[in-house]
């Protein structure tokens, strides 16, 4: 089997509530070796048995870390882009032009990131084009979507 060179990324879930979305996220990041970090108060605990599960056998292979807030992760992450992902931003995920090493920040499930966050001086929000009618997609579809996108661009 013929191995691509994929650039790297981070995924960043901030507060996420369901654990299950949360173990295939890391699954998703093992595969594609990007880092995980995970921000705030989580829904749950990382030993739960639905994240575990849903992580099957891919946590040995994934970088997690764990930041008490967002402002902690981009203050320490300066030359990093940030790309915050939602369904209140006019602009496509399609226009942003993604780097190695960018990060693509997600919400809760329920709630989505603060406006605060999405709409600060100088924040990239952008969002997944879907049917009006519709309120969201599933975390974890939302970050494979946006994650692959990003490694398309760059590689």
């Amino acid at each position: 089997m013929e191995v691509i060179n994929i650039k790297k990324f981070n995924i960043a879930l901030y507060e996420p509530e369901i654990p299950q979305n949360t173990g295939n996220i890391a699954r998703l990041c093992a595969c594609t070796g990007a880092d995980l970090f995970l921000i705030g108060k989580l829904g749950f605990s990382l030993s739960d048995k639905y994240t575990k599960r849903a992580g099957l056998d891919y946590w040995d292979s994934v970088n997690i870390k764990k930041y008490d807030t967002l402002e902690e992760l981009e203050n320490e992450y300066k030359n990093s882009n940030f790309y915050y992902f939602t369904t209140k931003s006019k602009v496509s995920y399609y226009d942003a032009k993604y780097k190695e090493h960018d990060f693509l920040v997600f919400g809760p499930e329920t709630r989505g990131l603060p406006e605060e966050i999405l709409f600060a001086d100088g924040a990239k929000s952008v969002t997944i084009p879907m049917k009006n009618e519709q309120r969201s997609l599933n975390l974890s579809n939302s970050v494979s979507i946006a994650l692959y996108e990003a490694i398309r661009q760059c590689c």
